[in-house]
């Protein structure tokens, strides 16, 4: 087979072996910029490359995933609960008989916007930034504008709005956009149990029983439950859903997180002190706006100081946020924390 050919092949087999409800490579809506075909990889197959490729992608392994800064080497980091997602997606996506190579990108980029500190930075930046912030909407504005020194990654229309999407309240418009935004909620709940027994915040015997019998009593064997439930309620469906009882149970098991680990104090010791590190950092630089890094300040005739502020302090990685903070208020010597 010649080196040229290996495209069309791939795309050949798709047309042949997916699901009829399947996104094709071949009839993608195509990209803002139109380039030249790669004679090996499908345009989701690029996609998926520029996303591992970028420097957002890179961050994410000193973003907060739900505990801040914490002290242990196996603790989820958001670059971790990026793989997991990954993963689930793939296998959901594998025995669906969808596109892989659109599930796999749209699952490494979703989370790209996220900010320091996880959800709480997303909450500050929301409270201060006028027209607010949404870790969705911000990883779209990565992939679009602020990757690649201001000329975004130009990924496929698919991808992007799987990434817009693929919060619960998202609308995807393709069934491997809604296979990532399922497999968001299965990753993040399951391992942030597992994080959560971890740090002692809860033990197993925490779990309602009632969830224990439907889903399963280890990490593995809920993830399995929920992956087999997906699969045998959505094959050859223009639909990606479970059953009534797991998708029941899973809510449920995302509400017993709310309760008693996502708003409980001991999950949140720093919060206090990374939201005063987010709001004075905002303000310096809404207040020294030239120094803010070119990359970002490119945009501020079309954006506006406070969205580039934004997107500057979005983009900080949590080591990097604090060194930062240390440096410009902090005296020399002194620790943060």
């Amino acid at each position: 087979m010649k080196k040229q050919d290996y495209r069309e092949f791939i795309e050949q087999q798709e047309k042949q072996m997916l699901s009829p409800y399947a996104s094709l490579s071949s009839q993608s809506k195509g990209r803002d910029r139109a380039v030249i075909p790669c004679p090996i990889r499908t345009e989701y197959m690029r996609d998926r490359d520029r996303i591992i490729h970028s420097k957002s992608f890179r961050r994410l392994k000193h973003k907060t995933q739900v505990f801040l800064l914490p002290m242990g080497d196996h603790y989820r980091t958001r670059l971790t609960h990026t793989l997991e997602v990954s993963q689930i997606a793939r296998t959901i996506a594998r025995g669906l008989r969808l596109n892989e190579d659109l599930t796999e990108a749209i699952a490494l980029g979703h989370d790209l916007g996220h900010t320091p500190f996880g959800h709480m930075g997303e909450a500050v930046l929301d409270a201060l930034v006028p027209g607010g912030f949404e870790h969705n909407v911000q990883s779209l504005r990565v992939v679009e504008k602020l990757e690649n020194s201001g000329k975004g990654l130009n990924l496929t229309f698919e991808v992007r709005d799987g990434i817009l999407n693929h919060k619960i309240s998202g609308n995807p418009a393709t069934l491997e956009g809604a296979v990532v935004s399922l497999s968001d909620r299965i990753a993040y709940v399951n391992h942030d149990i597992d994080d959560a027994i971890r740090a002692g915040v809860i033990t197993k015997q925490d779990i309602p029983q009632k969830l224990n019998d439907i889903l399963g009593n280890s990490h593995g064997e809920r993830i399995n439950t929920m992956i087999v439930d997906v699969l045998e309620n959505s094959l050859l469906k223009p639909q990606v859903c479970m059953s009534e009882e797991v998708g029941t149970a899973l809510n449920e098991l995302r509400n017993f997180m709310f309760e008693r680990v996502y708003l409980n104090p001991l999950a949140r010791t720093e919060e206090a002190k990374s939201k005063r590190l987010l709001e004075q950092l905002y303000m310096h630089y809404l207040e020294h706006i030239d120094e803010v890094p070119d990359e970002f300040s490119g945009n501020i005739e079309e954006d506006g100081k406070e969205r580039i502020v934004a997107d500057f302090i979005g983009c900080m990685t949590d080591r990097y946020a604090v060194l930062d903070y240390e440096r410009l208020f902090v005296p020399s010597g002194m620790m943060l924390f």
